[in-house]
């Protein structure tokens, strides 16, 4: 039996096959392409909207490369009382505790705190205004994408602090089984540190996930520490100070 050829691939924009290759974001592409820094199958495309086959090779020139480089990723450890990103109920954003002045003493990343690093920097994950940790800040949409896009399996590290009795089945639920707003959570690793503490490792972050789950099995949070990211720890970062991602550090 003869086989029949395969239908030629669609062509799907650059942008998205730039950012699921986790090259850039799609707005980061829109603006390499309008200056001519992407290349499909060798040849320079400029025009915004333009599409490729998804077996043909796209390249970012030196240039995009270059402004990549440059970008910066910060790791704060967020203290308690300051939302994740923009203002709300007169509570100040954790943007705010980014300056030279609370530059952690012990960052070894040799960068020295710059204004322009604020430019464009954003939270690359939720951490809600009564919880504590690790928070990652970049300009980089490569890793904005890595830590929270829909595809994400990196996985973020908890301490919970819980008051309560929880349900017979409350710990096999908290680590398989449980619905928030109509959808199944992801399996989840869940483990007692000691009496009143509890281990959480997740791949996602619905809007105050772990505080829902816990009320669904009888407990109460009182308090939450994000102490890891992927690869990353929080070690031993002061509340309120920052250091930069150094380049040896990868968070998956």
């Amino acid at each position: 039996m003869r086989l029949l050829p395969e239908p030629p691939m669609e062509p799907v924009r650059i942008s998205k096959l730039l950012s699921e290759r986790g090259l850039c974001s799609r707005r980061e592409a829109d603006d390499y392409i309008s200056r001519g820094w992407v290349k499909v199958d060798g040849q320079v495309v400029s025009e915004l909207g333009a599409r490729a086959r998804p077996d043909q090779r796209i390249e970012l020139d030196r240039a995009a490369r270059s402004t990549q480089a440059d970008r910066v990723t910060i790791l704060l450890h967020k203290p308690v009382g300051y939302v994740s990103a923009q203002a709300e109920r007169g509570y100040r954003p954790a943007v705010e505790l980014i300056g030279a002045a609370s530059q952690y003493a012990g960052d070894r990343s040799g960068r020295r705190f710059q204004r322009a690093h604020l430019r464009g920097l954003a939270p690359a994950g939720r951490l809600d205004i009564d919880s504590q940790g690790l928070l990652v800040l970049t300009q980089d949409g490569r890793i904005a994408r890595q830590l929270i896009g829909e595809s994400s399996t990196v996985d973020k590290e908890y301490l919970v602090r819980v008051a309560g009795r929880i349900a017979p089945d409350g710990l096999a639920k908290l680590n398989h089984g449980l619905v928030l707003d109509g959808r199944a959570l992801r399996p989840a690793r869940v483990v007692w540190q000691n009496a009143d503490q509890l281990r959480f490792v997740l791949q996602e972050g619905r809007k105050r996930q772990i505080r829902r789950m816990c009320e669904l099995v009888g407990l109460k949070v009182v308090g939450l520490k994000r102490v890891r990211i992927g690869l990353v720890r929080l070690g031993d970062l002061p509340p309120g100070q920052w250091r930069y991602l150094r380049t040896d550090e990868r968070f998956a």
